[in-house]
């Protein structure tokens, strides 16, 4: 096994991780916007972990990058679908629903009110979410199951 290997299996199993985090955090954030609920260490908690972990599969991601043998830079990376998805279309969903989601925790961070809390994590980590449901949908790769 290579370092591209152990790369793109943790970097594809992590992925369940941070889906899983952001959907509990949206789900709560649903739930305390709408229920008018307060904003609990709990909340905070989720979110920051939802925040932490899709920073950690961009990092691990990075390295896959530079690792990868579909990343190429040529004179032909922009004519091909599948070397142009992936050495710029992958990486930059990625990076601007990250960055969604580090805007939204640091609105959630600094609003006062409960419900001006939930709303940002709700609003900001949704629409992150739907860029990398649509990335992944571009790879025609299967959602569930470990990326070959």
């Amino acid at each position: 096994m290579n370092a591209y290997s152990i790369f793109k299996y943790l970097h594809s199993g992590l992925r369940f991780i941070v889906v899983i985090l952001l959907i509990l955090a949206i789900l709560q954030s649903l739930a305390g916007w709408f229920g008018r609920r307060r904003y609990t260490e709990g909340n905070r908690k989720v979110n920051l972990f939802a925040m932490i972990s899709a920073h950690t599969q961009l990092l691990i991601g990075l390295v896959l990058y530079f690792l990868s043998p579909f990343v190429q830079f040529g004179a032909t990376t922009m004519k091909d679908s599948t070397t142009r998805y992936w050495t710029v279309e992958h990486i930059t969903m990625m990076i601007v629903a990250l960055v969604i989601i580090t805007i939204g925790h640091a609105k959630s961070k600094r609003a006062n009110a409960p419900e001006a809390k939930h709303k940002a994590i709700a609003i900001f980590y949704i629409l992150a979410v739907i860029i990398i449901v649509v990335a992944i949908a571009q790879s025609h790769r299967p959602f569930f199951g470990i990326s070959a």
